[in-house]
């Protein structure tokens, strides 16, 4: 396996394109169905990536990417928000809460795999 990654996407069908993607790809997937467990599953699996959609239930994408910020063992962990929110400030808004990318949906499984490698964490890369 290439690494682990932990999605954390409420909507049952795009976490199934993104995991099969991933999965093709070679990576370890992990996945939480909303933002309290996504950050539950961060905390005691120390994902090499983390894909964060923004519109969660219990707590949205936003409070989920400043609650990861905010712990030490996650810190050199990218997050990249995979969002359906795509106004003008939405991009901005990801990276001011913690996010060290933003990929839109609906997902272009062409291009995805690319995105998701260019956001992977350092270490995982070796450098």
């Amino acid at each position: 396996m290439k690494g682990k990654i932990l999605v954390i996407e409420d909507n049952e069908q795009n976490l199934y394109l993104v995991r099969f993607i991933l999965e093709q790809s070679g990576y370890e997937v992990f996945a939480a169905p909303d933002g309290q467990s996504g950050i539950e599953t961060a905390v005691s699996l120390k994902p090499d990536l983390i894909l964060l959609d923004i519109q969660l239930p219990v707590m949205d994408g936003y409070a989920v990417a400043r609650n990861l910020r905010q712990n030490p063992g996650l810190a050199g962990t990218s997050i990249v928000a995979v969002t359906s929110y795509a106004m003008p400030g939405d991009r901005e808004k990801t990276i001011e809460a913690g996010c060290n990318g933003y990929i839109e949906k609906p997902i272009d499984p062409d291009t995805f795999m690319a995105k998701v490698e260019q956001h992977l964490s350092v270490k995982l890369r070796g450098e």
